[in-house]
């Protein structure tokens, strides 16, 4: 055999092989995100198995989102400290067994703690899938790659609560919503035997160090607002926990201290503070956090609302939300495609105001129906609200990092990622107050025939919530650049900026 022909076949090994590793990275994208989707439509389920309180509920969702918030920058930067490879395997392997401790949980307790542990592996595990994509193919790939990854991305937020519903609905083997979290052991287990085999190895040539204490600062913040929003229902409001809110407040300006302190003394801070300077960087993260509120406290109420107070079954509800997410598809790939490039940031205006118009329509079928609903009243809302989506999740990342500098893209990505998910955190926390501090369970306990009643209205007044924040959002809008520049053009650091991980704030 010829040097030639030996060269040949060693490329065409090398191609069978990266492509091998992609499909592995992007199977583990949407174990995560399919995951991160299905839990809500088995919320009821849960509930009624484990006798969970609204507050459990709430920390089984909002954990996730919390833990996956913490740790998504340092998750990114170990991988570029220790190997984006060992890291990918490390958080596949956490996943895979928080994920097996979730489906075997014996009581709410454990669940919630296992979820937690699920949303901290996540956070090891998904900053590596675009970073292996990106050292994996060469430049002129990467477009047809990316576009194959938007696509998977849509395929799980369409089949995650579907899929959760078909699992849920079907009662395998005895165990209700268990296995929306046992299918992912044969995944992650098939992921982490090829992983090892196919995936190469790397790390960032100039890899910046950890800040423990900017995580430990962040958490602690996020734990001290969340936490007492969650229980302070169930407890009556305790002073402790008004303290606890405002005291957040306190450990967020140290965080920034610190920030600032590190900043100076080697220049790897967890936040990049200088980027706040930036003016539609600033107003792009307070629309990505307002509207990671919206849609923790919309899916979850949704959820509510279809299986406990109309006594639907987890497959109604699911096929209830399959116009949505395919319009919310749909509407996502005009948006980038044709719409953005001749009118800019009005697209995205344009959805906050189709949303608002699809929540007042929601608002409006739900007091017109009351309990008697059907699904097909519902879809002309939710397609509606769908579009919204679409016009706004889909171009806002490239809006946020249209006019940040080149070489700030990788810390933009990971802030842009980490906002969504406390403000998904932070919406399902609002829950207790927007929901159920307008249920009075005492009467619902005299009187169990009012529950459809009860969270009809509890719905409704989440749903007028929703839509004063989407307000809100729609005026800061107004900062974002009019027309997004293109940002970062050419070279390695333009593909920094668009490998953001598209993860939706609406997965978890």
């Amino acid at each position: 055999m010829s040097s030639h022909d030996a060269a040949t076949e060693a490329a065409a090994a090398s191609d069978k092989r990266r492509w091998i590793a992609l499909a592995i990275v992007m199977t583990a994208a949407f174990m995560d995100l399919v995951d991160a989707t299905i839990v809500n439509i088995a919320i009821p389920s849960i509930e009624k198995d484990l006798g969970a309180s609204f507050g459990a509920i709430q920390w089984i969702t909002a954990g996730y989102a919390l833990a996956f918030a913490a740790g998504l920058i340092t998750g990114g930067r170990l991988g570029d400290i220790y190997g984006r490879k060992r890291l990918f395997l490390l958080g596949t392997a956490g996943f895979t067994l928080a994920s097996a401790l979730c489906g075997f949980a014996a009581n709410q307790e454990m669940l919630v703690g296992s979820r937690l542990l699920q949303g901290a592996a996540a956070a090891m595990m998904v900053p590596q899938v675009l970073s292996i994509i990106h050292v994996t193919f060469p430049a002129h790939e990467r477009g047809k790659v990316f576009g194959m990854f938007g696509a998977i991305i849509g395929l799980g937020a369409v089949s995650g609560p579907l899929l959760g519903a078909l699992l849920t609905q079907w009662n395998i083997a005895g165990l209700e919503w268990r296995p929306i979290f046992l299918i992912n052991l044969p995944v992650g287990v098939a992921a982490l035997i090829l992983g090892r085999k196919f995936i190469t190895e790397s790390k960032a040539p100039k890899a910046l160090k950890l800040d423990l204490v900017g995580v430990l600062l962040v958490t602690a913040a996020l734990l001290m607002l969340v936490y007492p929003l969650t229980r302070g229902r169930e407890l009556d409001w305790p002073l402790w926990g008004h303290l606890m809110m405002a005291g957040s407040l306190l450990v967020f300006g140290a965080l920034v201290a610190y920030e600032k302190y590190k900043t100076k003394k080697d220049g790897s801070p967890l936040v990049e503070l200088s980027l706040f300077k930036v003016k539609s960087f600033a107003a792009g993260i307070a629309v990505q956090l307002t509207f990671g509120v919206v849609l923790g406290i919309f899916f979850l109420v949704w959820t509510l609302y279809m299986q406990i107070g109309l006594g639907w079954t987890p497959l109604h509800a699911g096929l209830t939300g399959v116009p949505f997410s395919i319009a919310v598809s749909v509407a996502a790939g005009m948006s980038v495609q044709k719409l953005v490039p001749r009118f800019g940031r009005k697209v995205l205006q344009a959805g906050a105001l189709t949303m608002i118009a699809g929540i007042l329509l929601y608002l409006f079928a739900a007091g017109r129906y009351g309990t008697g609903i059907h699904s097909w009243q519902m879809i002309p809302p939710l397609v509606v609200m769908g579009l919204g989506m679409g016009l706004i999740v889909a171009p806002l990342t490239d809006a946020v990092l249209s006019e940040v500098p080149k070489e700030h893209a990788g810390s933009a990505s990971g802030l842009i990622n980490t906002t969504g998910q406390m403000g998904n955190a932070l919406g399902l926390g609002l829950v207790s107050v927007v929901f159920f501090g307008t249920i009075d369970d005492e009467k619902l306990a005299k009187a169990p025939s009012e529950v459809g009643a009860a969270f009809t209205d509890a719905f409704q007044n989440s749903l007028g919530w929703a839509a004063g924040v989407l307000v809100l959002i729609f005026l800061v809008m107004f900062a974002l650049p009019a027309k997004p520049k293109q940002h970062l053009e050419g070279g390695d650091d333009a593909d920094e900026a668009v490998m953001v991980e598209k993860e939706p704030v609406l997965a978890h």
